[in-house]
């Protein structure tokens, strides 16, 4: 996965260093928010544009590892 770029970045410039997709101001939590009430991935990616499909599935994909390792070291 070296030399490839991140998928999320944050910097105080930006939302005030919220998690952000990187190379645009959306903010990772709004993908979660959209999928918290029912909404399906291809509605926030529609509301979205900036963000690609590549970039919130590999988002989604950290968020599960981050989940399991967290469950596991409980």
């Amino acid at each position: 996965m070296s030399g490839e770029a991140p998928v999320v970045t944050r910097s105080p410039e930006i939302l005030g260093g919220a998690p952000v997709f990187n190379g645009t101001r959306v903010p990772v939590n709004t993908l979660i928010d959209y999928l918290e009430v029912g909404d399906s991935l291809d509605v926030f990616l529609q509301d979205f544009p900036t963000v690609s499909r590549e970039q919130a599935v590999a988002a989604l994909q950290i968020a599960k590892e981050a989940l399991l390792q967290d469950a596991g070291a409980a």
